[in-house]
């Protein structure tokens, strides 16, 4: 029962952020959802560009970042490797559970997830995302295998 509440908490906590994804058109359509991290971010209002590249040695560089609080910050994520990678924002706790759901095969709906980009090798994707908590806080790849790896960074929020 508390993975299935874990799993509908992350659920509603994200939308759209899906790199090369058909259901860009409905994309804003959900109201954002205050999380612990922050919030989805309104594209038009992004005050920084911060671009990470996601490797098949299971590595986000830059993997340490510092964000001022309050910045929307737009991530742009290139896949440099040859399988699929994505990043996902979230508290350590959280990405954790994610990441055990997802080595144990559990069925999650990742569609309209504002706070997750799934980026297809050669590709980039995005989030937008609001820092508007102070603390630090967690981002990684929860493809099986690769968080256990260190494909896993963190966000420093002042």
């Amino acid at each position: 029962m508390k993975r299935l509440l874990v799993s509908l908490a992350l659920a509603a906590a994200f939308a759209p952020a899906h790199a090369d994804q058909p259901h860009k058109a409905h994309a804003h359509a959900a109201k954002p959802v205050q999380t612990a991290y922050g919030i989805a971010g309104d594209p038009a209002k992004v005050t920084r560009t911060i671009r990470l590249d996601m490797t098949d040695d299971m590595r986000f560089t830059p993997s340490a970042l510092d964000v001022k609080l309050g910045e929307i910050v737009r991530f742009v994520l290139a896949n440099k490797g040859v399988q699929m990678h994505e990043m996902v924002l979230g508290t350590k706790d959280e990405l954790a559970q994610h990441a055990a759901m997802m080595r144990q095969g559990t069925p999650m709906d990742h569609h309209a997830l504002p706070a997750m980009a799934h980026v297809m090798p050669g590709k980039n994707g995005e989030i937008v995302w609001q820092f508007n908590r102070a603390g630090t806080f967690d981002f990684a790849c929860l493809v099986p295998g690769h968080y256990e790896a260190g494909m896993k960074g963190t966000i420093s929020v002042k």
